[in-house]
């Protein structure tokens, strides 16, 4: 089964939490705080995998959830850093964010790897707390939350050479022909329903990945038939080679075929139209193949044109030194246009501004929307009165309290932030 789409759910780990500890030694009077901090979470990470060739395991298991970071210890031990999830992928594997289309890698080498969910900081134990006004601070943050999100994966297949061309023309026949490859042949259309790769032997020496992709038909570009499933894979290969029932054994036209699969091409993607084109004039063994032959080359003087019968043999290997020595003076295709480049280990550091929050009603409830706020929430022990008083503080330096005055919250009125509600004291 090939499976070229999957949706799953990431979560890096969260940290541990930091503790609350004093030094207990005999001979040392006021030791002063000891507490540890957690460990940070694990990362949730895709590692490209050549070994793989589809996205199916994502079919079985949709949810990969990174482990979280040990806690603090006494004696100013911090916690263990979780390991990373690592998770493989296919090479040709896409990754964009489900809910927000975002981009987020383009995997294509073997060992790549990309940090797709990050593991959460762990929490400061009280040792990082201390100051001369308060050198026995009785508080310490909790872990903070690993990110989370959806993930869409899409795999476009990485093949030298795409063979295109209306169903039935013969490019399952034709791979097979080339390669140890041994795909669905049938004579009806859509017999390839996913696409097919096969390794030809040039025999001097060199040698490419051939794709046989699913049959094309008018309207492809917009989704009909199989549409963007067979496009996609088009987008990887150097070459096209674009397969035509020059027999016209059903009838077809092999000159407006053409026309029509290119027009497709293009309404899908114009940059398609600009990858080196060869045409494979398949079924010459039949009556009608040499007056279609000369018609389609009057048609198209400047096309590279190879004659072949992918059943008998005739021409085909012509077809395939053609094909290497295309491929030979093309090098691989540089990333895809609009897409942010491969992602480095060189680590960037950018200046941040602090993150406006805003003040909204819901009902007799005043709710602050911060992602910040909502993080220091989830990181703040409320059974800590010096995490309380810290809590508060940091709300006042912010300007949460003068925001809510403004918006006319009073004494006693609820407060939301995150998943937390408490009455504003004014």
């Amino acid at each position: 089964m090939f499976v070229d789409q999957a949706k799953v759910y990431v979560k890096g780990g969260d940290g541990g939490n930091g503790i609350v500890s004093y030094r207990r030694e005999k001979y040392v009077p006021f030791g002063g705080p000891a507490g540890g901090d957690g460990g940070r979470g694990g990362d949730v990470v895709l590692v490209v995998d050549e070994g793989l060739r589809t996205l199916l395991d994502f079919r079985y298991q949709r949810h990969f959830k990174a482990d979280r970071g040990e806690n603090g210890k006494t004696k100013n031990q911090h916690g263990k850093s979780a390991d990373d999830l690592v998770v493989k992928v296919p090479p040709g594997t896409i990754v964009r964010d489900a809910d927000t289309g975002e981009f987020l890698g383009d995997l294509v080498r073997h060992g790549q790897r990309l940090v797709v969910a990050r593991g959460g900081r762990g929490g400061r134990g009280n040792a990082r707390f201390a100051t001369e006004a308060n050198k026995a601070p009785d508080m310490a943050e909790k872990g903070e939350p690993g990110e989370e999100r959806n993930l869409l994966l899409e795999l476009k297949v990485l093949a030298d050479v795409g063979l295109v061309g209306f169903p039935s023309v013969g490019k399952s026949t034709l791979l097979s022909s080339v390669s140890a490859a041994r795909p669905k042949i049938g004579a009806y259309h859509f017999t390839t329903l996913t696409p097919e790769l096969g390794v030809v032997d040039v025999g001097d020496g060199r040698s490419f990945v051939l794709a046989d992709l699913p049959g094309l038909i008018e309207g492809a570009h917009a989704g009909h038939g199989l549409g963007h499933e067979f496009l996609r894979h088009v987008e990887r290969t150097r070459v096209i080679v674009h397969v035509l029932d020059i027999g016209a054994a059903e009838g077809r036209d092999p000159v407006e075929d053409f026309r029509v699969i290119q027009e497709e091409l293009r309404r899908y993607d114009a940059r398609l139209t600009e990858r080196p084109l060869l045409v494979a004039a398949n079924k010459m063994d039949l009556p009608a193949a040499r007056e279609n032959l000369e018609r389609f080359c009057e048609a198209y003087p400047h096309l590279p044109v190879y004659p072949v019968s992918a059943a008998t043999g005739e021409g085909v290997q012509a077809l395939v030194y053609a094909i290497a020595d295309t491929l030979d003076r093309h090098p691989a295709l540089v990333a895809e246009a609009g897409e942010p480049p491969a992602q480095t280990e060189e680590k960037v550091y950018r200046y941040e501004p602090e993150e406006p929050f805003e003040v909204r009603r819901d009902g007799p409830v005043f709710v602050v929307v911060s992602r910040e706020l909502e993080k220091l929430v989830k990181m703040t022990n409320f059974s800590q009165h010096d995490a309380v008083v810290r809590f508060q503080r940091i709300l006042q330096r912010k300007g949460v309290d003068d925001a809510l005055r403004q918006r006319g919250a009073q004494e006693g009125d609820v407060i939301r932030i995150g998943e937390m509600e408490f009455e504003f004291v004014d």
